[in-house]
């Protein structure tokens, strides 16, 4: 029976009325500072800690739930004598129910606040009762997520109780949310080596804790198992990991992999926009003014590909684009929204896996990207690679002229969009565009003129008086011969070979516009 329960919680969403509920219920309340405040100016008869253990707060309220009276409240082993024995022997009421969420350590850090600051708001008490709660998890329920309220609440009110598979969920729960939370205190202090040191900016300890999103049917082959897992807190950025799923089959390893690639590629634009992806690269990308007109342009850069391919378009999916997109077979579909009128035409097709990403619809400004948001990882057997995540973006007036001829207006148009693209095709990538659109994509091999070669066979439409994109410098002036030979007017690449003069003098002598970025993009 649920008899007493303690709150002391950061996050207080929720937290008013799940009391209410708890207190119809009979049960007592104990708490503290802020939380405390907060349920007796909604009217709750609430029991301050101190009153409870009859000694006050010390230390400017670093010292409040430390005492015998909580722990032992909610350490003890209902039932076993020798427990029962010392509970009544120092007055010890039983505390069935531990409601607490912890400092905002993480947030602090990401403000920017003091190294001082920081250190202030690591919780001691918090996790110390969580921890205890969850370790007694056969008597003690301990709540550390708003969204569990009502579960919990439901069964207390049912029953009076809550029940050992919800204890046991909640006492998972309870020990990572502490092993997140230490996490992160161990990556901060481990990127200082003094405390007036600037942060570096790879910790010596990489706190990376992920909870399983689900179980897939398998990796990347049947033979392979294989799961996902996700961040415990939710990005401000647009993301797969936390994109609903509205319908369709269970999404795949695979899947999942090619959703990201998309939703990556169709960030980069502030315009409608639309890629389709096919094993983890573009094939087709482009704006438009409507998102049918983006989908059925980015689509006709390469019909073939697309067809079974992965698509992400940056604005809401009316019925005029979900007709487009029933035209063709595909596996997933993402964006930020769908009109009934859209949904209901692609309830057609019942296996296509449809995403939603609300937050494709924000402006890139609101996109605030917490520091561990901004890496990339990669495992290596027995290891992790850890690197910035490639957000590299270029202005015009960014760029070198390389060559005698400066590219036109509309070259520039092109170049830029290409170099968009070009960042999120395999390496050696190469992106032929005109008109806001891809044209032609080569990459994944392992010669850049190879990439070339392979983009103009494969191109679906004409790419005579196309823009090029290289994600890297050409190390010979072949690639650039290809390129002409193709019929392309301009290229937009890093710049920096020790054989730059032969490939300008190449560009040169077919008159053709050449800037360089002093950026890199490679893609493995």
């Amino acid at each position: 029976m649920v008899r007493r329960a303690i709150l002391s919680v950061s996050d207080k969403a929720g937290l008013v009325p799940f009391a209410r509920r708890l207190a119809a219920r009979g049960v007592e309340l104990l708490s503290t500072g802020g939380t405390q405040r907060a349920l007796a100016d909604a009217g709750l008869q609430v029991k301050p800690v101190g009153e409870f253990t009859q000694a006050p707060e010390i230390l400017g309220g670093r010292v409040k739930t430390l005492h015998p009276r909580i722990h032992g409240g909610i350490l003890y082993r209902r039932g076993l004598a020798a427990d029962e024995a010392d509970v009544k022997a120092r007055d010890i009421l039983p505390i069935d129910l531990v409601v607490v969420n912890l400092y905002p350590f993480r947030e602090a850090v990401a403000a920017g606040k003091s190294f001082a600051e920081c250190v202030e708001e690591i919780d001691i008490g918090g996790p110390s009762m969580v921890r205890a709660a969850a370790k007694n998890a056969a008597h003690v329920a301990v709540l550390v997520d708003p969204a569990d309220y009502d579960r919990v609440a439901g069964e207390i009110e049912q029953s009076g109780v809550v029940g050992e598979p919800t204890r046991f969920y909640l006492m998972r729960k309870a020990f990572a949310h502490t092993a997140a939370y230490d996490a992160a205190i161990a990556e901060y202090l481990s990127s200082r080596g003094a405390p007036t040191d600037k942060p570096r900016h790879f910790p010596d300890v990489l706190g990376v804790v992920y909870e399983k999103a689900q179980d897939l049917r398998y990796g990347e082959n049947p033979h392979q198992a294989g799961a996902f897992y996700r961040a415990t807190r939710e990005p401000a950025e647009p993301t797969i990991a936390y994109a609903e799923v509205l319908q369709g089959k269970e999404l795949s390893y695979n899947n999942l992999l090619d959703l990201e690639a998309a939703l990556a590629c169709v960030k980069e634009f502030d315009e409608t926009a639309c890629a389709v992806i096919k094993h983890n690269t573009p094939c087709g990308v482009a704006k438009g003014d409507t998102p049918a007109e983006a989908f059925a342009r980015a689509r006709a850069c390469d019909p073939v590909s697309a067809f079974g391919g992965i698509v992400a378009l940056n604005r809401p999916v009316d019925a005029e684009a979900a007709k487009e997109l029933t035209d063709l077979f595909l596996e997933c579909v993402v964006a930020p929204s769908y009109t009934p009128e859209g949904r209901a035409l692609l309830a057609a097709k019942k296996n296509l896996r449809l995403l939603e990403s609300p937050r494709l619809a924000e402006p890139r400004e609101s996109w605030k990207r917490r520091p561990e948001e901004a890496r990339e990882l990669r495992s290596v057997v027995g290891g992790l690679l850890v690197m910035d995540r490639d957000l590299g973006r270029i202005r015009r007036d960014e760029c070198q002229l390389m060559t005698r001829r400066a590219p036109t207006e509309q070259e520039w148009r092109d170049l830029l969009f290409a170099w968009k693209v070009v960042k999120h095709v395999k390496s050696n990538a190469i992106v032929f565009a005109q008109g806001d659109r891809t044209t032609a994509i080569g990459g994944g091999q392992t010669s850049r003129v190879e990439s070339v070669k392979t983009a103009v066979m494969k191109a679906a439409l004409e790419v005579r008086g196309s823009s090029v994109a290289s994600d890297a410098f050409f190390p010979f002036k072949d690639g650039v011969e290809e390129i002409i030979r193709a019929g392309a007017t301009a290229i937009i690449q890093p710049g920096g070979s020790v054989r730059d003069p032969e490939v300008v003098a190449a560009a040169d002598a077919a008159g053709l516009a050449m800037v360089s970025t002093g950026m890199r993009h490679f893609r493995h």
